[in-house]
């Protein structure tokens, strides 16, 4: 049984996958290069400086790594205010559900302002225990640090936390800190055979996350 759990947030509490690719496509585009799927799977875990750094010197336009990372974030965050980013079916029920039994974080490759931005607008910030952007660690996903942190935030081992995720890199880190990994995969980006092959549990829906996390968190009261 577990203690705690880590989520992941794009495409796992939000539908924003789609965003990012379309913002770093346009990003390359305005520069006169073309952004394709190899690109987008190549970032896809990476935190705000390792993806801003790739962009950069993809497009080639001699932006500074800082401008590209701004300029790309504040498309997230108007996206966010135009009602682009909005809470999964389930997501919701989910976070609530699971902070009930017990304390939860969050893991993400979003920076820090995103993260911030989505969880106030939607309500759920109160919920969540301890909020870790892979920024703010050595290493973005695949390395495991980010939910190492998250972990540690909690004050627990993260052998005693599930894992929420729905991306290759994200389950591949996930597993690679010792946590009991859930996947529910991103069917526009579907995870790899061998992240998937990682994960105790593969589930179909949230509501099915939802069970089987409360399933597998320990009776009490919240932490």
């Amino acid at each position: 049984m577990a203690d705690a759990v880590v989520f992941d947030m794009d495409g796992v509490l939000v539908e924003s996958e789609h965003l990012w690719e379309r913002l770093w496509t346009a990003f390359a585009a305005e520069r006169g290069k073309q952004w394709g799927p190899e690109q987008t799977k190549s970032c896809q875990g990476m935190s705000a400086p390792e993806w801003a750094a790739f962009l950069t010197e993809f497009a080639g336009g001699g932006d500074s790594v800082a401008d590209t990372e701004r300029t790309v974030v504040d498309g997230m965050i108007k996206a966010l205010e135009d009602g682009e980013i909005e809470l999964l079916p389930g997501a919701r029920e989910m976070i609530t559900e699971a902070a009930a039994r017990g304390p939860i974080a969050l893991a993400s490759s979003a920076p820090r302002r995103v993260i911030d931005a989505v969880l106030a607008h939607h309500g759920v910030d109160h919920h969540f225990k301890a909020t870790v952007s892979s920024a703010e660690v050595p290493r973005g996903k695949p390395s495991p640090d980010v939910y190492l942190a998250a972990a540690d935030k909690l004050g627990v081992p993260a052998a005693d936390c599930l894992a929420v995720e729905d991306s290759s890199n994200g389950l591949r880190a996930a597993a690679a800190a010792g946590m009991t990994v859930v996947a529910i995969p991103n069917p526009g980006y579907p995870p790899a055979a061998d992240a998937l092959a990682g994960a105790a549990h593969c589930a179909s829906d949230h509501d099915d996350v939802r069970r089987y996390l409360l399933s597998q968190l320990k009776e009490g009261d919240r932490a």
